[in-house]
């Protein structure tokens, strides 16, 4: 184990700020984290009277086995907290798109269905949704460019998502 006098020296202060470059990389990486979620949020609400954490819950369960998830695999899904994600659901079970019931194989847990009728209304909203965001992002940027974003956000996803924070 080294000792004291043999760590680097080390400026506390050295990264105390960004660089000038840095800043204006991290400002738009902050205003679009920021405003292309409230964009597509709006354009859901307006085209599809659903918001974009509902649209998502629908997509997710669309693709799911049987249409169904646990609601804790829903919420890490659709990155948000349980309790949110429940009151979400009760508002999407009150239009008749999903229905919660005891897990079958562990009734401890809940899971999500979703229902005919929003499958339906994922169908509806699909079109709107998918066309704003090809004109937003995908059509926005070359392929490769649009794989690096990915992979980049995964990146920092994964940065975000590990337990040695």
């Amino acid at each position: 184990m080294p000792t004291d006098d043999k760590l680097p020296q080390v400026d506390e202060h050295a990264d105390l700020w960004l660089t000038s470059a840095e800043l204006a990389s991290w400002m738009s990486v902050v205003r679009l984290i920021t405003r292309l979620p409230w964009a597509i949020d709006a354009q859901l609400q307006r085209d599809a009277e659903l918001s974009m954490v509902e649209y998502m819950a629908l997509a997710m369960l669309s693709e799911a086995p049987e249409w169904t998830l646990r609601m804790s695999v829903l919420a890490e899904h659709t990155s948000t907290s349980l309790s949110r994600l429940s009151h979400m659901v009760k508002r999407l079970e009150d239009r008749g798109y999903v229905r919660r019931e005891p897990d079958p194989s562990d009734g401890r847990f809940t899971n999500a269905v979703l229902l005919p009728a929003g499958m339906s209304k994922l169908e509806s909203a699909a079109p709107g949704h998918v066309a704003y965001v090809r004109h937003l992002v995908v059509d926005n940027l070359s392929g490769e460019r649009l794989r690096r974003l990915g992979q980049d956000a995964e990146r920092i996803l994964q940065r975000i998502d590990s337990p040695a924070r």
